[in-house]
């Protein structure tokens, strides 16, 4: 009878950490090699297996949302992430994608802010679409300040970096994709990223 050879949790956690510490599958598949041979494509398994609880955040009051959005190409089409973070602690709040880039989908989007973290002001780059959402949840909202910009767009710019390297390595190609291994990928990345924050 043949067995499968069962990875222990604490190599997972380790190929985990390595990855989204900023290495690439190839080198993180390397550096665990001095553990536990497991090759790249499994370290890709395990970040498609692998569901972290929903986003924690330090239990202190959140002051403001900073909220902004970006444009990401998953296989041959283009979706958008959606992000908040915290100003004083640089923690991601919430993550989210869409196929659509509208009121609703930001209406929805910061009603979910709302239910995790309370009613607090919202700071944008101005789409129409945050003034009216805002404006629908009674919420005050103002332009992001030159702090807020650079802070945001710094965490956009890391997450967007990544995930080029993950599509690079396995683009997507199911016709109507429902973006579930993206989900998973964002949802492994927001917990190690606050993680990191918080020991630092």
């Amino acid at each position: 009878m043949h067995y499968r050879n069962k990875t222990p949790s604490e190599y997972i956690y380790r190929g985990l950490y390595l990855y989204f510490s900023g290495l690439s599958l190839r080198r993180t598949s390397q550096r665990l090699s001095y553990f536990i041979k497991r090759n790249h494509v499994t370290i890709w398994n395990w970040i498609q297996k692998y569901h972290p609880r929903r986003i924690s955040t330090r239990s202190k009051r959140i002051s403001e949302f900073i909220v902004d959005e970006t444009m990401l190409k998953v296989g041959s089409e283009y979706i958008s992430l959606w992000i908040a973070i915290d100003a004083k602690s640089k923690e991601i709040l919430a993550l989210s994608i869409s196929k659509e880039r509208n009121m609703l989908v930001a209406e929805r989007f910061m009603s979910d802010l709302i239910k995790g973290h309370g009613r607090c002001p919202v700071s944008t780059d101005g789409g129409t679409w945050y003034s009216m959402a805002c404006k629908f949840l009674k919420l005050k909202h103002h332009l992001h300040s030159p702090l807020e910009k650079s802070l945001i767009e710094r965490t956009m710019q890391y997450i967007k970096d990544r995930t080029e390297c993950f599509d690079d390595y396995f683009p997507c190609k199911l016709k109507n994709c429902k973006l579930k291994h993206v989900r998973n990928w964002m949802n492994l990345f927001v917990h190690y990223h606050n993680r990191e924050i918080k020991n630092a």
